[in-house]
């Protein structure tokens, strides 16, 4: 590992491939926390006017399952499996549902949290959810997970086909409980029991490059706090003195919408941030709330193919805006917005409401941001050297270059 100074103390330069929400999906999400959206709409438990003829037939066949179906079943596993069913017509991997007895565990912004410590994402190919970080010093890493591990079981249950969301909160729990999982390695069956744990992330590091004046950011995700965070980053660094700055946001998949258009809005002094679009045709337009930092410093902004979503307003805004460089690799392609909800029943309802466009009306799903700079980092190098980080070098150059 590289330790690098800042304010007299030292802050480990950790690899960027991991994603710091331990099973956190790739995302940017509304909420209770966020104005800004039309997702704020009142639950509503009363059947649409036209819905009597057109749920007619899903009636008449939970009525014969309860008159004459040979074993008994409890209403509440029909209802979760009728929401799941509706959910999975959407053919959406970024809206799902968390039955109520595990909602109490689903993803969430914290950064504190009852779990084994991994990272993950949805793998198409595995038809799986794949281990993509396993964090040091927790759980997972003590019983030897690995990144590239695919989830089978989890307690006995066959998880393929869940989202992110339905699997984290099946592996999260009680401190000290043990979730028995079964991951593919390879052709390999392995099996792991591991014991929950308190994890705690650190969501934001930062320090100064001394030998070339450089102030260096890495940004994990984008929590409530995470303004405040960089404000702190800023002042402790002393970036407005400094050569230029380096924001990191590689492995940030994401977080509240809220928090960032705040955290844009540091490098941002006026004018359109992102555009979003809603299922009634209508638009809305999201500028900088005028908490501009007013650096005057080269910026280089980098990513990696884990930067999603929020991560990718930031790389696209400022680099459609001619404020920052953005180097490394093309970002994970996630252009829209979701909503969380907690439904009456106690489930969780995870559900994209709202597409959204860079400054220029650029829609980045399944396409992403192209950096400025392409340079490649395979995961290979990165284990075999994490120390020689040839996108962070190249940022450097970039900003020496610019001053």
């Amino acid at each position: 590992m590289k330790f690098l100074r800042v304010a007299g103390r030292f802050t480990r330069h950790l690899p960027t491939g991991l994603l710091f929400a331990a099973v956190f999906a790739f995302g940017v999400v509304v909420g209770n926390q966020n104005p800004i959206t039309r997702a704020q709409v009142n639950p509503d438990t009363s059947p649409p006017i036209d819905a009597e003829e057109n749920f007619a037939p899903f009636w008449e066949v939970y009525n014969l399952i309860q008159k004459i179906y040979i074993d008994e079943i409890e209403t509440s596993a029909l209802v979760d499996g009728a929401i799941n069913g509706m959910l999975e017509a959407l053919d959406d991997q970024f809206s799902g549902y968390v039955e109520p007895q595990f909602n109490e565990f689903a993803d969430d912004l914290s950064g504190r949290f009852s779990g084994i410590g991994v990272t993950i994402r949805e793998n198409e190919e595995a038809n799986g959810i794949e281990v993509i970080g396993v964090i040091e010093g927790t759980p997972a890493a003590q019983a030897g997970l690995r990144q590239g591990d695919i989830f089978v079981t989890v307690d006995g249950e066959d998880v393929t086909g869940f989202s992110t969301s339905q699997l984290a909160a099946r592996v999260r729990g009680p401190v000290g409980t043990v979730v028995n999982i079964t991951m593919r390695r390879g052709e390999e069956l392995v099996d792991f029991a591991i014991q929950r744990a308190i994890i705690e992330v650190t969501n934001i590091e930062y320090s100064v490059l001394e030998e070339n004046n450089i102030a260096y950011i890495k940004l994990n995700q984008f929590t409530i706090d995470a303004r405040s965070q960089i404000d702190e980053a800023l002042s402790g660094t002393d970036a407005a003195n400094r050569t230029g700055l380096i924001l990191d946001l590689r492995g940030n998949p994401g977080g509240l919408l809220n928090a960032v258009v705040q955290v844009t809005s540091a490098f941002v002094e006026d004018g359109v941030l992102l555009y979003e679009q809603f299922n009634d045709g209508t638009e809305e337009t999201i500028e900088a709330d005028g908490s501009f930092a007013g650096l005057d410093i080269p910026i280089v902004v980098l990513v990696n193919a884990e930067s999603a979503s929020g991560s990718e307003i930031v790389a696209g805004t400022l680099k459609e805006r001619n404020i920052a460089t953005v180097i490394g690799e093309t970002t994970f392609g996630k252009g829209v917005v979701q909503t969380r909800r907690q439904l009456v029943n106690g489930g969780g309802l995870t559900l994209v409401i709202a597409r959204w466009l860079t400054p220029e009306r650029n829609w980045i799903q399944e396409q992403g941001i192209t950096p400025n700079i392409v340079i490649e980092w395979p995961i290979e190098a990165r284990e075999a050297n994490p120390d020689d980080d040839p996108q962070l070098n190249a940022a450097i150059e970039q900003i020496l270059a610019a001053d």
